[in-house]
């Protein structure tokens, strides 16, 4: 992994976040697997990606405009899935934990998008076995679907800085609107205003800055599609000493 210092615009817009959040520091907390979704449509010039406000009695991002997602769950490591990890995915995901917890973070981005947005990420499936499926994963499996991992692409990680009341080691999925196999947009009271938003007018929406910069990089993919999958480095925000850190991993 190389450090590669953070750009005049990434420092100021972290400046302004450490400014909000002055005197609001708490005991150390380890960081928890997370995974978030960022789905885009292209139905216009202008391409889309899904949003919903966060409640605002959440102790984490109370307000704030974000993407789906959430910590894993145990049961996250033991649902079967209709379709494998991309191998350039895995490959990605691999540079900083095993492959079958990789697994486990598309699966649970997965998950969360379903919980919170009502949205089915997968591919038609028949159980195997009689096996008990886990309560978060009733409402998904009953549909007839099991979660397709090789619809996801794997864009950026985010550790959340020391002293918040929640921290995260996050990883960033990317998927095109086109894999949705079911379901509706709705929300389970997580999210709220759940919607559509053009790229372009997503950053005036109250978000969070890691949302933001995720944001930046959405674009940029967008726009400049990698050449090949092979070495692609990957975007990781995180902060080491009070210093808010643009690295590649």
């Amino acid at each position: 992994m190389s450090d590669k210092k953070p750009s005049g615009t990434v420092l100021g817009v972290e400046r302004r976040v450490d400014q909000l959040h002055e005197g609001e520091h708490h005991p150390y907390r380890k960081p928890l697997d997370a995974a978030t979704l960022i789905l885009v449509r292209r139905q216009g010039k202008v391409p889309e990606i899904l949003l919903g406000c966060r409640h605002g009695k959440t102790a984490f991002m109370p307000n704030r405009y974000v993407f789906p997602g959430g910590r894993v769950d145990a049961a996250d490591t033991r649902v079967p899935f209709a379709a494998d990890l991309r191998d350039d995915v895995a490959e990605r995901l691999q540079r900083a934990c095993s492959i079958a917890r990789g697994r486990a973070l598309a699966i649970a981005a997965i998950r969360e998008t379903f919980e919170e947005t009502g949205l089915i990420i997968g591919k038609p499936w028949q159980p195997r076995t009689s096996g008990a499926v886990a309560e978060h994963w009733r409402g998904f499996m009953d549909s007839g679907f099991a979660p397709s991992l090789d619809s996801l692409d794997y864009i950026a990680r985010a550790i959340t800085p020391p002293g918040r009341p929640r921290r995260f080691n996050a990883r960033f999925f990317m998927a095109d609107d086109s894999v949705i196999s079911g379901g509706e947009i709705k929300s389970n009271g997580e999210l709220g205003d759940i919607r559509w938003v053009r790229l372009d007018e997503a950053q005036q929406l109250p978000i969070p800055t890691i949302t933001q910069l995720v944001l930046g990089e959405v674009a940029r993919l967008l726009k400049e599609p990698p050449a090949s999958a092979k070495d692609r480095r990957i975007p990781l925000f995180k902060t080491v000493h009070g210093k808010h850190l643009l690295m590649e991993e």
